[in-house]
């Protein structure tokens, strides 16, 4: 793995553990000389975890809209920051550059890209790993509402089984290197749809 996209928070939520787990993440990347594509904010989790992966000397790819970036939340001291024209835009982009896909901590914005990558991986659209980081049982609601997705029939196992869930980032990044897509789907080229 060259790069992981992380999805999180422009706010710091209301526990400090949620920045300290990103700054760990940003250690456990750089461990391994992986670099962060992210979101390009200069602000909450977003700016932690940047900061932090520039502050091992790793590199930090940001993809922001053009509407964020004039409202000066883009930061400007990462190692590439690239704007797009949109939401859609960017979020192929992030897709485009990463090797797999972790969700820290975050609002709609995080669960709604988490989700759609996810959804890609379902529809083999790419083979790459997807995960939570479950920091402080973030995620424990969510978690067991998909388990219980699974037992309504709604999600089929399999694709349950895609998404790796680790509340450390150490853990969450060995379940990603020994991770192999399940051969459920008919894999396609994401650029060729």
């Amino acid at each position: 793995m060259k790069r992981l996209c992380v999805y999180c928070g422009s706010s710091s939520g209301r526990q400090p553990g949620y920045a300290q787990v990103a700054r760990q993440l940003a250690h456990a990347m750089v461990s391994k000389n992986i670099d962060l594509v992210y979101g390009g904010a200069s602000v909450g989790i977003m700016g932690e975890i940047a900061n932090a992966v520039l502050g091992e000397g790793g590199d930090v790819i940001g993809v922001i809209p053009k509407g964020l970036f004039a409202k000066e939340v883009a930061h400007t001291g990462i190692t590439e920051l690239r704007e797009v024209g949109s939401m859609h835009e960017r979020k192929a982009l992030m897709a485009d550059l990463s090797d797999g896909f972790i969700a820290l901590p975050g609002g709609l914005g995080t669960i709604e890209e988490i989700f759609e990558i996810i959804t890609w991986s379902q529809l083999g659209m790419h083979r790459k790993p997807c995960g939570l980081l479950n920091v402080n049982n973030y995620y424990d609601k969510l978690i067991g509402f998909l388990d219980h997705a699974v037992s309504e029939q709604f999600i089929k196992a399999t694709h349950r089984s895609t998404i790796l869930i680790d509340e450390y980032p150490d853990g969450l990044l060995e379940k990603f290197e020994a991770y192999k897509a399940p051969e459920t789907a008919k894999w396609i080229d994401i650029k060729s749809t």
